[in-house]
């Protein structure tokens, strides 16, 4: 399946090895208190990583395992799937990082090379990002990386501060984002 590789991070589609390390920054409600509102269990976190592994076989994309390439721990998760789940909707980009690796640029490192993915390789016309309204840090994430604010949304059941950017935007924003895929198999449907 396909990897991403940034300069800081190595991008890796979710797989049962990376129970351990996502289950030890879902459980933490600091991490989880913008997405669910609670800690995810083990249980959770294990139905996560085969639904997505199914999406991934189904699509050829959806959640990575952020892993700091100095010293391969996980660090984080972020997704490039479809808003609520549905193959009809645009393309949503997502993040998430262990606390004690906020505030150091990394989310952005991989929202930008996970966009660069979404409308280079998969030629996304539109690709959305929510945060909980109160998460202002995901907000500026989402503003560096050049999504305007489209307003409060309702997506996966509940309302969402939504931001947009276009394949066009992207493409006049002058990013020169070096895309290192890694391991790329299509999907099987």
């Amino acid at each position: 399946m396909t990897q991403l590789l940034t300069p800081r991070l190595r991008l890796e589609p979710f797989a049962p090895e990376h129970l351990d390390g996502l289950q030890a920054m879902n459980r933490q409600l600091e991490v989880m208190r913008y997405i669910s509102g609670r800690p995810e269990t083990r249980e959770e976190t294990l139905a996560s990583i085969e639904r997505v592994q199914a999406r991934w076989a189904d699509w050829g994309y959806s959640w990575w395992s952020f892993f700091a390439r100095e010293n391969g721990r996980l660090v984080g998760a972020g997704c490039i799937q479809h808003l609520d789940r549905d193959s009809a909707q645009a393309h949503e980009i997502g993040w998430r990082l262990q606390p004690d690796c906020w505030g150091k640029g990394l989310a952005s490192e991989a929202a930008e090379h996970m966009a660069a993915f979404a409308f280079e390789h998969l030629k996304a016309p539109l690709l959305c990002a929510i945060c909980h309204p109160d998460n202002q840090a995901s907000a500026r994430v989402m503003q560096r990386l050049g999504m305007g604010y489209r307003g409060l949304e309702t997506w996966y059941d509940k309302e969402w501060s939504t931001y947009a950017m276009t394949a066009e935007q992207w493409a006049a924003s002058g990013r020169q984002v070096e895309l290192q895929i890694l391991g790329q198999r299509p999907p099987t449907k």
